[in-house]
């Protein structure tokens, strides 16, 4: 359901735009308001995870995203869709935060990979969805109708996530650190709204170095606090168990390079190749069919074998997809476009599943709530980052391209070529942690 709203509101930003009279720059908060809510949130409602009854916080997140889908319908103006927006983040983070926490309370062993897998898979059917969903609503309606379809399906989920979850209370007495996670969200947010916009503003802008010093500050103040009290809202504990730390790194730069090339693809099928969106829309397609298909048996695999060999397969194979990306051209055929997103698809269903098993299991069982908002918040960086990174690397090549004298069109192909270069530091990066984390004298 996350992935069916995220990859719709995508395709509708310009005609939200358009429909709501204000610029693409500003539009693009539609986007990045959803996503620092989620991920500023994710520690604090993994720990009510940890805390409260399963079925109630999980249908509770249910029943927010619907509230927040509902009214993001009926938004008339920027602002009003802007706060149903981050309303429906608050579900959201919920939900992320304690979806893989969840499963592993209620599934060990091999059946727990079959589980995480199938997870993946869903997920990727949502994003695949979603384009379409979204482009047939848009076409026929406007773009308050893309976020109906969650209502419904959120509203049938809670009531099941409330029957069938699990309803006992693993605590009795409720503790939180309110101080720390003031630090934590203020440290966060500043943060992720440098990386976003540090590309809009200018890295050295005043803007951004102000909010880079906000982050050092809260992020020092949060550290200190939550290392010294009793019940600290993330358990720095957790960071010396070497499949925890490395592997969330690991997961980090796992979205940076496939984000390096997700970003990047479909303005080059437009803007090199000349393919019209439609078409553009299908050839990008293949990454998540291949990756919802591979990703049930990696996790099955990975239930009765560990984690290790397809942790390291998956990086790999990021790594040979993205050399392949970096041969294209305008007479780059169709079918070799394919195969690369493809061979992407596979190493990503390869690689997500397994390292989620071994991350949540790396853990003890009341940590299961935080250790999977730590995960989620891992993921959330890997492509707040992936994106920042690719748009100013990408940009910084195709303008000293241009002032040397290329042409538009042969700057444009070899900034992306150099950029998919990066994405290879990135998927080596990913392969080095994942060799690291899941070492067979680790816990994974």
């Amino acid at each position: 359901m996350g992935m069916l709203d995220s990859s719709s509101v995508n395709l509708a930003l310009f005609p939200i735009a358009k429909g709501l009279n204000i610029t693409l720059v500003e539009v693009q908060w539609v986007v990045i308001a959803y996503m620092l809510v989620l991920t500023v949130f994710l520690p604090f409602f993994g720990r009510l995870g940890d805390i409260f009854p399963k079925n109630k916080i999980y249908a509770f997140g249910f029943l927010t995203f619907a509230i927040g889908a509902l009214l993001n319908s009926t938004a008339n103006n920027f602002y009003l869709l802007i706060i149903y927006r981050c309303i429906e983040a608050m579900g959201a983070s919920i939900m992320v935060a304690n979806g893989p926490a969840s499963i592993a309370a209620l599934f060990k062993g091999e059946e727990r990979g079959k589980a995480l897998g199938l997870n993946a898979c869903i997920v990727a059917i949502g994003g695949m969805s979603g384009p379409a969903v979204g482009g047939f609503l848009i076409h026929f309606f406007d773009w308050h109708a893309i976020f109906l379809p969650s209502v419904p399906i959120a509203l049938i989920a809670a009531y099941l996530s409330y029957k069938w979850l699990p309803s006992y209370m693993k605590k009795k007495s409720f503790k939180f650190d309110y101080k720390g996670f003031l630090y934590f969200t203020i440290g966060l947010f500043t943060l992720l709204l440098a990386i976003s916009e540090g590309h809009t503003w200018g890295w050295k802008s005043l803007k951004i170095i102000v909010l880079g010093t906000i982050t050092l500050i809260f992020g020092g103040l949060f550290y200190f606090r939550d290392k010294k009290i009793n019940y600290p809202l993330i358990n720095f504990k957790m960071f010396k168990i070497k499949t925890f730390t490395f592997g969330n790194i690991a997961v980090m730069t796992s979205y940076m390079c496939m984000f390096t090339n997700g970003v990047l693809l479909p303005f080059f099928l437009q803007e090199v190749v000349k393919y019209n969106a439609f078409l553009t829309g299908l050839l990008v397609l293949p990454y998540s069919v291949a990756s919802s298909a591979v990703a049930p048996f990696a996790g099955s695999y990975a239930g009765k074998n560990g984690s290790r060999m397809l942790t390291l397969v998956g990086p790999s194979i990021y790594i040979i997809a993205l050399i392949i990306f970096t041969t294209f051209s305008p007479k780059t055929p169709m079918w070799e476009i394919i195969l690369a997103s493809v061979i992407m698809g596979i190493g990503n269903g390869c690689f997500q599943s397994p390292s989620n098993n071994a991350i949540i299991t790396s853990v003890n069982k009341e940590e299961l709530g935080i250790a999977s908002g730590i995960l989620s918040l891992s993921r959330n960086l890997g492509n707040i980052l992936g994106v920042a990174v690719t748009i100013t690397l990408f940009d910084s090549f195709r303008e000293i391209l241009i002032t040397d004298g290329k042409n538009y069109q042969q700057a444009f192909l070899n900034s992306y070529h150099y950029t998919m270069a990066f994405g290879i530091v990135f998927g080596i990066s990913c392969f080095l942690c994942s060799y690291i984390a899941y070492a067979p004298n680790n816990k994974a």
